[in-house]
């Protein structure tokens, strides 16, 4: 007799609920998973929290900040999103990137949440380069704009 299949009950990478044949009331995974998608797709937070806002609308999400209590409790570093049925919290992957509107920049995934930091703008040395320094100085802004750099 073969093996018999197993199947995944969610997706690898994002968790996103899979169906399976015959099974009743598909709408509800089908629905979790756009929910979820929904969320994902070009996500924006409104900044770093430890503890859920008051009265959010439909939609928003934060990152759940280090010493994280009440609904946040045990969810730092998640993404957490207010949903007509309340708090969805998202597990991230190595490699998600979010849009920060706080500090307006992107923040990566890789184990923790990274903000890409401006470098210092150029001073010293025994010869000034105006030009070069022009240069650096339109580059460094052009990657705030860029929004990759706070």
């Amino acid at each position: 007799m073969p093996d018999s299949l197993n199947f995944a009950s969610s997706t690898p990478r994002q968790g996103l609920p899979l169906l399976f044949t015959g099974q009743s009331q598909k709408e509800v995974t089908v629905n979790e998973a756009l929910l979820t998608i929904d969320l994902l797709l070009g996500a924006a937070i409104e900044g770093v929290v430890p503890v859920p806002p008051l009265a959010p609308p439909v939609g928003q999400m934060w990152l759940v900040g280090g010493g994280a209590s009440g609904a946040f409790a045990g969810r730092e570093d998640c993404i957490a999103a207010w949903t007509e049925g309340g708090w969805r919290f998202i597990q991230p992957s190595a490699g998600l990137r979010i849009h920060d509107k706080a500090s307006a920049a992107q923040q990566i995934f890789d184990g923790s949440w990274k903000l890409g930091n401006a470098p210092s703008a150029p001073s010293g040395g025994s010869v000034v380069d105006s030009e070069a320094r022009a240069c650096i100085v339109s580059l460094m802004q052009a990657l705030k704009t860029a929004c990759i750099i706070s």
